[in-house]
């Protein structure tokens, strides 16, 4: 009796693949988010400075009008990610192919670019991950 009463821990808490989603997903919700906050802040950045003078001649307004709306962006993707993460992988990895090709047309932050595409990876990961530890929110009933 005393068995059916302990607690139920789910097995996959032991998982180190579960374990590996679950560091990629509160990474890939909690960084996007600060980093969009951050857009309207500028607390550790100019990040008008990482926009390529190419893509700020295609969006409409400054560059400060477009850092605040790649910010709101950056915070839906990571909201995206917390009640989604199949979906929320694949759409911050779009977002990290986005930023490189910023990167790369700017012409004078390569490091960063090949930080972001290990990144890029990362979210994919998850992506994948989240095939195997989430529901798949199926409506279908017996």
């Amino acid at each position: 009796m005393a068995a059916s009463v302990r607690p139920r821990i789910p097995a996959a808490i032991d998982n180190p693949a579960y374990q590996a989603y679950l560091t990629l997903r509160v990474g890939f919700v909690v960084a996007p988010i600060l980093f969009g906050l951050d857009k309207f802040t500028n607390l550790l950045t100019d990040w008008t400075t990482y926009l390529a003078p190419s893509i700020d001649h295609l969006v409409p307004g400054s560059a400060t009008s477009a850092m605040l709306a790649v910010g709101v962006i950056e915070i839906i993707a990571g909201l995206v990610v917390a009640v989604r993460p199949r979906v929320g992988g694949y759409l911050v990895a779009a977002w990290l192919a986005g930023i490189i090709t910023n990167l790369l047309l700017l012409g004078d932050h390569y490091d960063l670019a090949l930080r972001d595409l290990g990144l890029l990876l990362a979210a994919l990961a998850l992506a994948r991950l989240a095939t195997a530890f989430q529901p798949t929110h199926n409506t279908e009933r017996l």
